[in-house]
């Protein structure tokens, strides 16, 4: 005869197993964001990018968002246009889009991740819609969840990537 005791803990491993679902399906949706960034402002797909504006028809993908006049507008103006915060931009999109989205490098991936939201958060003030928040700062703070996941890691290459990088902690 089932228990009360027993029907909580069955019920408690099936809410556990579909939190670890859900966590899998947030980091692959922000990982394709990325994804998707890097694409747009690399290839022009005329979303937030125009053809003529991609990087690889000489657009820049940083200028209108660094150079646009805001509270902290002295730090990023300096920085719009530069060849070198191009390549960094971008490589990180990348290589975050496809860290998260495939669930390999997860901790590198999530704190790059979180490093980029947080500098385009600052950029961004100030914020039209809150005095504070946007959604750059929400999903930094979301991001960084990932990595202390990694145990739980669902829907992921993580098997694979564990294998390759032969259980290197910094790079899982």
């Amino acid at each position: 005869m089932e228990t009360t005791k027993t029907r909580r803990s069955i019920a408690s491993s099936k809410t556990s197993g579909a939190v670890w679902y859900v966590l899998a399906a947030v980091r692959i949706l922000i990982g394709l964001e990325f994804l998707w960034a890097f694409a747009d402002k690399a290839f022009g797909l005329t979303f937030s990018t125009a053809p003529e504006n991609a990087w690889i028809a000489g657009g820049s993908p940083t200028f209108g968002y660094l150079s646009a006049e805001r509270t902290l507008q002295d730090v990023f103006q300096p920085l719009a246009d530069s060849v070198l915060v191009e390549w960094l931009f971008m490589l990180g999109l990348l290589g975050v889009g496809v860290g998260l989205t495939f669930g390999i490098a997860v901790r590198l991936s999530a704190i790059a991740g979180a490093l980029m939201l947080l500098f385009m958060w600052l950029a961004a003030f100030p914020i039209a819609t809150h005095p504070f928040i946007n959604y750059n700062l929400v999903q930094a703070i979301v991001v960084l969840v990932f990595p202390l996941t990694l145990a739980h890691q669902r829907l992921s290459l993580a098997g694979p990537w564990r294998k390759l990088t032969r259980g290197s902690g910094w790079i899982q």
